[in-house]
């Protein structure tokens, strides 16, 4: 854990969040900034700055985001209608927060490209 982390900080219990799962390697909740009637950030607990930093070691830690993800899908309705999942790396790529994180976007179509 990284004590100046803002998602390690959520992880920890020290801020808020609205919660929506969690499990022994993955914390989702809420964006605070929804881009889609469903938004859910899922945050590894592992303190990861970013998917350049990733290693082997790692892949235990990628393979629960995205089977945390599918679980979320499927507990807020939008897995049968579809969904996109977000992994935003740099500054130039969007990430704002450096700590390893899925977006989970849903509930409406969604436009291609991205932005």
């Amino acid at each position: 854990m990284s004590s100046d982390c803002l998602f390690c900080r959520i992880v920890a219990g020290e801020l808020p969040a609205a919660h929506v799962y969690s499990d022994d390697t993955v914390v989702a909740i809420r964006d605070l900034s929804p881009q889609a009637p469903t938004h859910v950030l899922l945050l590894s607990r592992k303190h990861i700055p970013s998917v350049r930093d990733l290693s082997a070691a790692d892949t235990a830690t990628v393979s629960a985001i995205f089977a945390a993800a599918a679980r979320v899908a499927t507990q807020e309705g939008i897995a049968e209608g579809g969904y996109r999942l977000v992994v935003n790396v740099g500054r130039d790529g969007g990430q704002t927060v450096d700590h390893l994180h899925v977006h989970l976007l849903g509930g409406r179509p969604m436009a291609w490209p991205p932005g």
